[in-house]
């Protein structure tokens, strides 16, 4: 699980009824709302966090293991102690070539530079490896304690299970709230962005939400757009929302590891012999994987999977396990009519503007909304 998703439960300064469109300045930033109503978004649904997905419900806040932390737990303590070890000598000797000094000299201090080097660079490879796997295994543990947050589409309820709660909570999804973040700060190193996703409700004066840190703010609403897919039968399987680059065969596991490797490296060549990418691809492509150990994090992953699966997931509450039981197709939930109406105008704005901003378009329609109310 490479980012936290914790429940919270608060008690808020002020309840406040928030919708689709809406948008909260804070300090360092905004939080702009998705929902309610969970209108579409038009982004490509994907998100590494769902771990269950079948005809009746999504578990999202599990996920499977991820083939880049693995890399970037190997790689980047690996990467920044072979440029210190041999990058800043290499640097400095052809500095010292290109001022005039003859090879001798320029050998004897770049090799000099490299053995005073030589030990940072080892310390940094191993304290940064060692932070990487505690981060690991924190992270890890989450797959087999923390209880996902389940989205029940047949009866169009959300069942949230909070910290320390011994029953869940059960919330009709269209009363869901759902949130992206856009922050910044100034660091010493300049200005720093951070962008996260939220979804939760409030009852009864408090708040329970989960909020975690996403890379940038289209894959914040890809998580989300995700869900509602599923939820309003847009997407019906996993491999929309976790493989993206279409590296799982007809035949694959649903998850990464060593044969999405042989996919891609199979892929790369087929695409360099019909030139659709040179070979300087193809060099850099290699090379990222020489750096983050081969297919050292594929094994890692598999190996994780395999592990969670003996170790097994965390008992769900009787109440969400009846509550997940399939329904007769006529006792399915309808969407509001609401929703369907907005949602319709939603995608007619877009297909007439279909480079504007999600969210003004629904601040749009919901603009349009209220005055017709008004007029009415």
């Amino acid at each position: 699980m490479p980012k936290t998703l914790d429940f919270e439960l608060i008690e808020p300064a002020a309840t406040t009824n928030h919708r689709a469109g809406d948008v909260e300045q804070f300090s360092t930033g905004t939080t702009t709302y998705l929902a309610p109503l969970p209108l579409p978004t038009d982004a490509s649904p994907n998100s590494p966090y769902i771990s269950e997905l079948n005809d009746a419900y999504l578990d999202f806040g599990g996920g499977k293991p991820q083939l880049f932390s693995w890399q970037l737990t190997l790689g980047a303590p690996f990467t920044a102690a072979l440029l210190i070890a041999l990058g800043i000598p290499l640097v400095a000797g052809l500095i010292l070539a290109s001022s005039g000094y003859r090879l001798t000299e320029v050998l004897e201090f770049s090799s000099d530079l490299y053995f005073a080097a030589r030990e940072s660079a080892i310390w940094l490879f191993f304290v940064g490896l060692g932070t990487g796997l505690i981060v690991w295994f924190y992270d890890h543990k989450k797959y087999t304690t923390v209880i996902p947050t389940r989205f029940n589409r047949q009866r169009r309820e959300v069942c949230f299970m909070p910290t320390d709660a011994e029953t869940p909570v059960f919330v009709p999804w269209e009363s869901l709230s759902a949130w992206v973040i856009e922050a910044q700060g100034a660091t010493q190193y300049g200005v720093r962005r951070q962008y996260g996703m939220g979804m939760g409700f409030e009852r009864e004066g408090q708040r329970v939400c989960i909020e975690f840190v996403c890379a940038g703010l289209p894959l914040a609403i890809a998580h989300w757009e995700a869900v509602r897919a599923f939820m309003e039968y847009e997407v019906n399987g996993l491999k929309s929302h976790q493989d993206p680059m279409d590296l799982q065969g007809p035949n694959d596991p649903p998850h990464e590891g060593m044969h999405t490797f042989r996919n891609a490296r199979a892929r790369l060549r087929s695409r360099i012999r019909d030139k659709e990418v040179s070979w300087m691809t193809g060099f850099f492509w290699y090379l990222f994987h020489v750096m983050t150990f081969w297919t050292l994090p594929n094994r890692l992953v598999e190996w994780e999977i395999r592990r969670i699966a003996k170790v097994g997931r965390k008992v769900l509450p009787e109440a969400m396990r009846s509550w997940s039981e399939p329904l007769p197709k006529v006792q399915w939930a309808k969407p509001g009519e609401d929703l369907i109406r907005l949602s319709k105008e939603v995608r007619e704005l877009k297909q007439r503007s279909p480079k504007r901003a999600i969210t003004e378009i629904f601040a749009e329609v919901y603009l349009n909304e209220r005055s017709g109310k008004k007029r009415a």
